[in-house]
């Protein structure tokens, strides 16, 4: 009896995920911090500055007036209107608003996304190294990710001949594709894009563009899938751009003919997206000139980083086009960046996240920082980065 009592015990195998690596630096920084030492936190894609000023007070309103119920399932319509209206702004692209769905986070979209698209054993392509979730989710849900090598020659971006090769070895039903991309910071442009998406369409391949990191580009202006297919998924989110993490509050573009199967799904998932979320996300279009301030403020970042890691004896890593994020290469130093991690973050005082993380193949060679702080914090993780790595 007590053997059968410990099966009803047993997680399911499906559950058998690899944990998100950030997550437990993190907490490792706030044991370290609780003790009474101090941590420049490097570790997470979290921005430090706060929502919109707009977002702020409309979910002050909101929660003044009183009750907070459910809203439609796809959205609160005056946010899926603005959203669109976004798409028209910033990439001079009509959308219909019925094809666009507010989700918890781009999480939410992701899980979506996948359920209506693929099934059990269906095959999905992924850029390695790439945001780990995506595998994890992918492999919960049944699916087999796929990750596919990115180099120099293609600036660590997915090719379409790495794509097709995959293909004809074994067939794909899908493809995630990011740009700016975690952890790397690349980008492709609006050509490379299209080319991408037409290669692979043309092969009856899914197309999933996560495009959260849009709006923090510098190096050129990001390029949206929704202009570029019809076909295409996008996920996007409140959470980077526009400072809302903890909000969990995104959006998806879909196909037409996918709304109602993902109306169905977020309806037995979710029911709806948090009230005041969406409140404060519609808000927060008003509050761009915002954050622009505050993506300024992380092309500083991107400078003190770019030009002092180097000094510092980090003088290898990947182009930094958009996002907040340096992929940088430790081999000078270590081939195990969990370990290097783990002693940068106990004897120097600076998180940041293994390269392990995000690709299980070469990560161990590499460590990403995130540089969504304050310039200060940026110097004075440059300053501790290298007076640890000369003792």
């Amino acid at each position: 009896m007590l053997e059968a009592a410990k099966h009803l015990l047993m997680p399911s195998k499906r559950s058998n995920v690899p944990p998100f690596i950030v997550m437990d630096v993190m907490a490792a920084a706030a044991a370290i911090e609780a003790s009474g030492r101090r941590v420049v936190h490097m570790e997470v894609g979290q921005p430090a500055a706060a929502a919109p000023a707009t977002a702020l007070a409309a979910a002050q309103a909101a929660l003044a007036h009183g009750r907070i119920g459910y809203t439609e399932t796809l959205g609160i319509p005056s946010l899926r209107t603005r959203i669109a209206r976004h798409y028209r702004d910033i990439y001079n692209l009509v959308l219909d608003p019925a094809r666009v769905v507010v989700t918890t986070g781009s999480s939410g979209g992701f899980i979506l996304a996948f359920l209506a698209l693929f099934e059990a054993g269906d095959r999905v392509a992924l850029a390695n190294p790439g945001y780990p979730p995506y595998r994890h989710i992918l492999s919960a849900l049944g699916c087999e990710p796929v990750l596919i090598e990115t180099s120099e020659q293609t600036r660590w971006a997915l090719s379409a001949k790495a794509l097709i090769a995959a293909h004809r070895a074994s067939p794909l039903k899908g493809v995630v594709i990011a740009s700016p991309a975690n952890p790397t910071g690349t980008m492709m442009d609006a050509d490379a894009l299209a080319r991408l998406i037409a290669v692979v369409e043309a092969e009856g391949i899914r197309v999933i563009s996560d495009e959260i990191y849009h709006g923090l580009d510098y190096a050129f202006a990001a390029e949206t899938a929704a202009k570029l297919s019809e076909r295409a998924v996008v996920i996007n989110s409140f959470s980077k751009y526009f400072c809302m993490t903890g909000w969990r509050i995104g959006w998806m573009v879909v196909p037409e003919s996918l709304t109602r199967t993902v109306d169905r799904l977020q309806g037995n998932l979710a029911i709806s997206v948090p009230t005041l979320s969406q409140i404060a996300g519609e808000a927060a279009f008003d509050g761009r000139a915002e954050m622009e301030a505050v993506k300024l403020g992380y092309e500083e970042n991107r400078r003190i980083l770019t030009d002092g890691l180097p000094k510092a004896g980090l003088d290898k890593f990947l182009p930094v086009d958009g996002a907040f994020y340096l992929y940088a290469d430790i081999r000078r130093f270590s081939d195990d960046s969990l370990d290097f991690a783990k002693r940068m973050l106990n004897e120097a005082g600076v998180a940041a996240t293994p390269g392990i993380d995000f690709d299980p193949i070469d990560g161990r060679h590499f460590l990403r920082f995130c540089y969504a702080g304050s310039a200060a914090e940026m110097h004075e993780a440059v300053e501790r980065i290298g007076n640890w790595l000369k003792r």
